[in-house]
């Protein structure tokens, strides 16, 4: 486990000494700051944008959130949204695995301290394999993305000529992948409700880009469902689930929404609610107007932001196996089991008790930044709590919140998405690694519940 120091330096004659996660928290606000100098560069952007909205996009980028309180199609120029979509591909698939592809390309050996950063950032609990990790997972997106970016040129390149065609098959393919929601058009994806080929390209990217890339190296050596992890059973079996009864659930209460669905042929209102009941978990894209759907589709959206997708993905949220992990523990109470059993495979009480501290952190933060902004802004409650767990969930979709905040508001939300985009990736491994104590003490009773 990486609970050693792996880094320090001197300031004034004192030794600093950085954990692997506040060297990776570190790299984020590194690149968070250069973002920011970028976009507020004078050819960076059409409009003037101040330091604040170039930090809040510097941020959302970074993070792969989405939230956007400019425009980023008309607001920025093509070297502003480059700067953006840079942010988003390092952000999504992780500093470290750049580092890495540099030491790599350098020819140099990947050290211990470089994998204990990479074991980190992917949130292992091992060394093992972890370069083979991360050039899989280099070959693998840049297939993916390739792949996605030639399918998308085809649709669109007829539709806006070769120059733009391509660039904004190019941008979206990045954003989708690394589930970030960046869209260059002020609607997102609405224009294409209910087109076969943009919705099937979008949404295969953001959700082998939310299963996570553990799951997808499972998947290339494995080959087979009956070989798979335990971890890669229930991210695959929990995705396919959610996905299909949110969907179905979607499309029941947004069917008769004049705003929503209501207008759409019956097979774009299948499209519609299939693209909304996916995108929540981080993705950050939308098809229907998000503010405009009824209140039962907005909890069921918050529920899903929060949740999020995989373990060592470009999603954030406190991600499906720690929902399914929890699920499956109160299921086994309720039997009266002493041991939480599934596939054949018992899960440890350390992954339990770690599950249910990320949980219980992620809860009391949001509920702290919520009671702040409810003070800060003036806004419907709604708004504000759909907002918030956007933000957290690094996911991107707003029911038309972001760009009314205030600058207190925007402070706020930048440091909830950082915190969103790191936390859950490193709260585990440092306030909930197992610690054998030195004295033990009896047992009393805590009556609870």
């Amino acid at each position: 486990m990486p609970s050693k120091l792996v880094s320090s330096s001197s300031v004034k004659g004192k030794v600093i000494h950085l954990s692997p996660p506040q060297i990776l928290a570190l790299s984020f606000l590194v690149f968070i700051i250069i973002g920011t100098i970028l976009l507020k560069l004078p050819f960076a952007s059409t409009v003037p944008v101040s330091w604040m909205d170039a930090l809040f996009t510097a941020t959302s980028a970074i993070t792969v959130t989405g939230l956007v309180v400019v425009d980023t199609g008309t607001a920025y120029t093509v070297f502003g949204q480059s700067v953006i979509m840079i942010l988003i591909q390092l952000g999504g698939l992780g500093l470290m695995t750049f580092a890495v592809l540099i030491i790599m390309v350098l020819g140099k050996k990947i050290g211990l301290q470089q994998r204990i950063l990479v074991q980190e950032a992917f949130n292992q609990t091992s060394l093992g394999g972890l370069v083979r990790l991360v050039k899989i997972l280099l070959v693998f997106t840049l297939v993916l993305e390739s792949l996605a970016f030639m399918i998308l040129s085809i649709r669109w390149v007829p539709e806006f000529g070769w120059k733009e065609g391509l660039y904004q098959s190019l941008f979206h393919t990045i954003s989708a992948f690394n589930n970030a929601g960046f869209s260059l058009w002020s609607d997102s994806l609405s224009a294409y409700v209910g087109d076969p080929v943009v919705n099937l390209v979008i949404t295969a990217l953001f959700i082998t880009g939310g299963i996570g890339f553990t799951v997808l190296a499972d998947i290339w050596y494995k080959k087979r469902f009956r070989t798979l992890s335990l971890h890669s059973k229930l991210m695959l079996i929990g995705t396919f689930i959610m996905n299909v009864i949110v969907m179905l659930i979607l499309f029941v209460l947004e069917f008769s929404n004049p705003n929503t669905l209501g207008p759409l042929a019956i097979g774009d209102k299948l499209w519609g609610a299939y693209f909304q009941a996916v995108t929540p978990r981080t993705a950050g894209f939308n098809t229907l107007d998000i503010g405009n759907m009824t209140t039962a589709s907005i909890l069921i959206l918050i529920v899903l932001m929060f949740i999020g997708a995989g373990s060592a993905s470009t999603a954030s949220g406190i991600k499906l196996t720690t929902f399914i992990v929890m699920i499956l523990a109160t299921l086994t109470f309720l039997k009266g089991r002493s041991e939480t059993v599934t596939f054949g495979r018992t899960i440890r009480l350390h992954t339990i008790i770690r599950a249910l501290a990320i949980i219980v952190i992620s809860i009391l933060f949001i509920l702290f930044t919520l009671f702040l902004l409810v003070i800060t802004e003036d806004a419907p409650f709604l708004m504000i709590v759909f907002e918030v767990f956007s933000a957290f969930g690094t996911v991107g979709l707003s029911m038309g919140l972001t760009d009314e905040l205030s600058t207190v508001g925007k402070q706020i939300i930048i440091v909830l998405m950082f915190i969103g985009r790191i936390g859950p990736l490193t709260l585990a491994f440092t306030l909930a690694r197992p610690k054998k104590a030195a004295v033990r003490y009896p047992e009393e009773e805590v009556f609870t519940g």
